[in-house]
């Protein structure tokens, strides 16, 4: 199949503004008539069903939470980029597209990133309109920090909760539409899979997490705005419920898949502590700007750190590594993420790392409280500073914070086109949950204004440009036979996964995907261990459909059930990401095949060869999937070897 992107012709600057132009329009009256549903109410969901619904369709949001306030959103924490120039140091909208296209490594689409770039300035004049409290100069002007891969500031923030505040006032715009009749909101309850008749998205198959009920919807269109899938590794940031069912059905049903291996490796977290543990907690990279990081320069002051006999602060500065720093004088501490946890996994594998474990290096405060006052350092990070208190049990004031990489983002997702629709038309994907926009490595705080970008200012145009071509009168009910048979099929798995009655629980196996995908397709890959990686995926998925145990039964709440299915499906894209890391016999961004790098380190592309988006196919069950190309084509920007030094 060949792959449109449907980028429009002319001058980058200018291809947006054209497409709208362009675009089909659906009249006031008109709008009125059709019926969207919204799979997901984070920034990116809640903010398409609460424009849409303004514009005056009538919208179905779902969420499994029980209230959109719980969406995974909440937890950003440093900020949203945007090109506003408040700082008067050198940023535009150009500089915003390069920084991403080059801190992607080259492997997003021009078209899309300009577009994210020009509407990041509306964001922010959105999200004050609303009410959120963004930090501010003396002067009354919004404040701005530095985030990584970029030597300019233009991140706003709202102290260490950014997220939080920005997901309130998407939710006080969703609420506004919940109370005037326009959106009906079902929150406790999960999509199961997508109904697809006439090649079209026609509706969902939900599940109420509740009372067990399956239930149908239709409508003359699907949005998925359900996030990533950084918990295929078990132990990440990411908030324990959030999955990639949605999405993989979908996928099932004929959505390509983008570029699945590119994941997102965050160096600023808390390091693991023990066996048991069952997520990790994000320290925001917003750190970076005022936190140094290093390590012990010899292994012995590493292992007297390991053992306890030896503190941090007992380390004089010529005893410390500041190996960003060293290595990476222009950006220092801000590096893009991928290059900051490469280097502290070197340093960790050197036998440098400190902790009991020897995996975490150090994000040191002392110059920046000496320099600044501890009272502005606690202004701008005093809720991180307590959290990690909380946790560690150490005043980071006073020693230094460990951290240690960890699974934070996922850069692949459901293939799209500029539109944001994917291969089956009629269902869009946004957000997180599409591939579009930040090729193999985002940069800090551009996932908010992705999920924003897309919720207010891109589907509110180009989902009219569908909806005016199939007309209001193409749906159908969800007593057709296209509804009731994916209703059985989601019933015949349920009952399937029920009556396996096998030994292992379901989280010690979603333990073991966790680890085979971490061990060989996490930091570093090699095609070696993506080998041994894919037999061991497909021994783990014999085993799950065998011996997997789940108590309770299905007409009532059951989170073991919940989380088996969720694990079936991860199961299966663990093994697609592994293909597609096999494939890409490069390095780029977060996917460092060991085999491909340059004499000092650093991620080796291959531009020849895999200067493309990889949109894998579903062929069946079983059966191998089949790899589709968008070649990417580079006119603003010339293809150079990534450096920040």
């Amino acid at each position: 199949m060949k792959l449109e992107s449907k980028i429009p012709a002319g001058p980058l600057a200018e291809k947006w503004a054209r497409h709208k132009f362009a675009l089909k329009l659906v009249n006031p009256a008109n709008k009125r008539k059709y019926e969207i549903i919204v799979v997901g109410t984070g920034l990116a969901g809640a903010s398409a069903a609460a424009s849409l619904a303004e514009l005056g369709y009538n919208v179905k949001a779902f969420c499994f939470q029980d209230s959109p306030r719980r969406a995974h959103s909440i937890a950003a924490q440093g900020g949203i980029n945007a090109a506003k120039n408040y700082q008067n140091d050198g940023d535009s909208v150009f500089r915003l597209f390069y920084d991403t296209i080059k801190g992607g490594d080259y492997r997003a689409r021009e078209g899309n990133v300009h577009r994210l770039a020009e509407v990041s300035v509306n964001i922010i004049d959105q999200c004050v309109a609303q009410g959120v409290p963004f930090a501010r100069e003396y002067g009354g002007t919004l404040a701005n920090r530095s985030f990584g891969g970029s030597q300019v500031s233009r991140t706003f923030y709202a102290r260490g909760q950014t997220g939080q505040q920005l997901l309130l006032g998407a939710y006080s715009a969703l609420s506004r539409q919940v109370s005037t009749g326009k959106v009906k909101l079902y929150p406790r309850t999960e999509m199961l899979d997508l109904v697809v008749e006439g090649g079209k998205a026609r509706g969902i198959v939900v599940r109420n997490l509740i009372t067990g009920k399956i239930e149908s919807h239709s409508g003359h269109a699907v949005l998925l705005c359900t996030g990533g899938y950084g918990n295929v590794f078990y132990l990440s940031t990411n908030a324990m419920g959030c999955n990639v069912t949605a999405a993989w059905k979908a996928h099932k049903k004929g959505a390509f898949f983008g570029n699945p291996c590119f994941t997102q490796i965050h160096p600023t977290c808390i390091p693991v502590s023990g066996h048991y543990q069952s997520k990790l907690t994000l320290m925001s990279e917003s750190l970076r700007n005022d936190g140094r990081v290093w390590a012990p320069k010899s292994k012995e002051d590493a292992q007297k750190i390991q053992k306890g006999q030896l503190k941090p602060t007992d380390l004089p500065d010529e005893a410390r590594d500041y190996f960003l720093e060293r290595r990476y004088p222009s950006f220092g501490n801000l590096v893009p993420r991928d290059v900051a946890s490469r280097n502290a996994k070197n340093m960790c594998d050197e036998g440098r790392g400190v902790s009991k474990t020897g995996l975490a290096v150090y994000l040191d405060f002392a110059d920046a409280i000496k320099r600044d006052g501890q009272k502005t350092i606690e202004a701008k990070y005093g809720n991180l500073f307590e959290m990690y208190e909380k946790i560690t049990g150490e005043n980071p004031y006073e020693t230094p914070m460990m951290i240690y990489p960890a699974v934070h983002y996922t850069m692949g997702g459901l293939w799209v086109d500029y539109n944001l629709m994917t291969t089956i038309p009629g269902l869009y994907a946004l957000g997180e949950a599409n591939f579009s926009d930040h090729g193999a490595n985002r940069l800090g705080a551009s996932a908010l204004m992705q999920g924003l970008a897309d919720g207010y200012f891109v589907i509110p145009y180009t989902v009219g440009d569908y909806l005016a071509t199939i007309g209001p009168a193409d749906k159908i009910p969800v007593d057709s036979p296209a509804f009731k048979e994916a209703e059985k099929k989601v019933q015949d798995q349920i009952t399937q996964l029920l009556s396996i009655k096998g030994e292992r629980p379901v989280d010690d196996l979603h333990k073991e995907l966790g680890h085979i995908m971490w061990e060989y397709c996490g930091m570093s890959r090699t095609a070696e261990g993506l080998a041994i990686a894919k037999q061991k995926i497909q021994a783990l998925k014999k085993e799950f459909w065998s011996n997997v145990k789940i108590l309770g039964d299905a007409d009532e709440m059951n989170q073991a059930l919940e989380q088996a299915a969720r694990v079936a499906d991860f199961i299966e894209l663990g093994e697609l990401m592994v293909d597609d890391a096999l494939n890409r016999n490069e390095s780029c961004g977060g996917h460092f095949r060991e085999e491909y790098q340059t004499p000092d380190g650093e991620a080796l592309r291959d531009d020849e060869h895999y200067a493309y988006v990889a949109a894998w196919e579903y062929q069946g069950e079983g059966k191998p999937e089949l790899l589709n190309k968008e070649v990417l084509e580079f006119e603003n920007v010339k293809l150079t070897q990534r450096s920040y030094k």
